[in-house]
C-alpha cells in the first residue's frame, strides 16, 4: 500500500477472447439484486441508504474533474487487482458467531479498534505488502479488517484495525484511519464473482491512484497524501463512466463491472497504481476478458460532485 510512510507521518499477454458472450442487451435492465456475500446471505453489506449503495449516476459532474482525471491518469487504463489466481486480490473469511476471537497489537493504535478480533486458524491474508485481512461474521453480521496482520511469536499484530456492523450507516471518526488509508470499509468496494455472474453489481467499487492531496472528502475519514487538493485527488473522490461510453462488444464480465460504473461510480480510497479496481479472486474468472478493462481510460471517466450525497 502505497503512502503508509505518510500515514505514518500524518497517522499473459492478454488474450482477445470475446467468443460465447451473451448480447449486450442483456444487462440493459437487471432483473435481480446483486447476490449477498457467499457464505453470509443474512447480512448486507451494508444498508440500501449507504452512500457505496448509492447511484451517481444523475449526479452533476464535479468542477474540476478533468484535472482530477489528468492527475490520476487520463491515458491509463483500467486495471482489474484481482482475478482467477487465489494469492491475487483481497480475499474474505467468513466467520460464525462461534468463532474464536484473538487480542490484535497494532502500530497506528490510537486510530484502531481495540476489540477482540474473530480471526480463523488459518486465515486468508491479502499477498504483498498490504495484507488486509477481511472477517465477515455471519451470524453477527460484524465486519472486522486488519492491515498489515501477522501472526508473532507474541500473537496478532497488525498496522491498523477497524470493525463496522453491515447493518448500520455508521461511519469511524473524522481523521482516523482504517485498514484503508480513506479510513473507510474495503469489503463494500470489492468486486465478487457472484455479483458479475448474476450480472449486475449494484455498489460502488474500490480503488488506488498514484498520489493523492492532504485531504479527503466524505465518506472518507481519512487521508494519507501529500500538496494540494486542487492539484491533487482527495482520498473519498468518486468518479464514474461516462454515460456515453459504448459497452457492446467487450466481454460480459467487463460489462457488468462498466454499467457498475456509470451506475455506481467508484471511490478513491488508497494509494497505489492508477485505477486499480479491487475485487477477491475466483477461479471461475477469466482473467483475458476482465483485462480488457484496459480498453477503459481515464479519459473516459468524470469525477462527481458528491458534496450533497451522505449516508441514510
Amino acid at each position: 500500500m502505497w503512502g503508509r510512510s505518510v500515514r505514518a507521518a500524518s497517522a499473459a499477454v492478454v488474450a482477445f477472447a470475446l467468443a460465447g458472450i451473451a448480447a449486450p442487451a442483456a444487462l440493459a435492465m437487471p432483473a435481480a439484486p446483486a447476490l449477498r456475500l457467499p457464505g453470509a446471505p443474512n447480512c448486507p453489506i451494508f444498508p440500501a441508504t449507504n452512500v457505496w449503495n448509492t447511484r451517481v449516476d444523475s449526479l452533476p459532474v464535479k468542477a474540476n474533474s478533468g484535472t482530477m482525471i489528468a492527475a490520476i491518469g487520463a491515458g491509463a487504463g483500467l486495471h482489474p487487482d484481482f482475478g482467477s489466481f487465489a494469492r491475487y486480490g483481497i480475499p474474505v473469511n467468513v466467520v460464525t458467531r462461534n468463532q474464536v476471537t484473538h487480542r490484535v497489537r497494532f502500530t497506528y493504535k490510537a486510530e484502531s479498534n481495540h476489540v477482540p478480533y474473530p480471526i480463523p486458524a488459518h486465515p486468508k491474508i491479502e499477498a504483498g505488502s498490504d495484507r488486509h485481512m477481511i472477517i465477515v461474521n455471519r451470524g453477527t453480521c460484524r465486519l472486522s479488517e486488519l492491515y498489515a496482520a501477522r501472526h508473532t511469536a507474541t500473537g496478532w499484530h497488525a498496522g491498523s484495525g477497524a470493525v463496522w456492523s453491515l447493518t448500520s450507516n455508521h461511519l469511524r471518526p473524522n481523521g482516523w484511519t482504517s485498514a484503508d488509508a480513506a479510513g473507510l470499509p474495503i469489503l463494500p468496494g470489492l468486486v465478487r464473482h457472484s455479483e458479475v455472474k448474476a450480472g449486475v453489481i449494484d455498489h460502488a467499487l474500490r480503488f488506488t491512484a498514484p498520489h493523492t492531496c492532504s485531504g479527503h472528502i466524505y465518506p472518507a475519514r481519512h487521508h494519507a497524501g501529500s500538496g494540494s487538493c486542487a492539484n491533487w485527488p482527495p482520498m473519498g473522490l468518486r468518479v464514474r463512466l461516462r454515460g456515453s461510453f459504448v459497452l457492446s462488444g467487450l466481454p460480459r464480465s467487463v460489462r457488468v463491472i462498466g454499467l457498475a460504473l456509470k451506475r455506481y461510480g467508484m471511490i478513491l480510497a488508497d494509494n497505489g497504481s492508477p485505477w486499480y479496481i479491487s475485487g477477491f479472486s475466483n477461479p471461475r474468472f477469466n482473467d483475458a476478458a476482465l483485462h480488457l478493462l484496459n480498453r477503459i481510460h481515464g479519459s473516459d471517466l468524470e469525477a462527481v460532485d458528491t458534496s450533497t450525497l451522505r449516508n441514510g
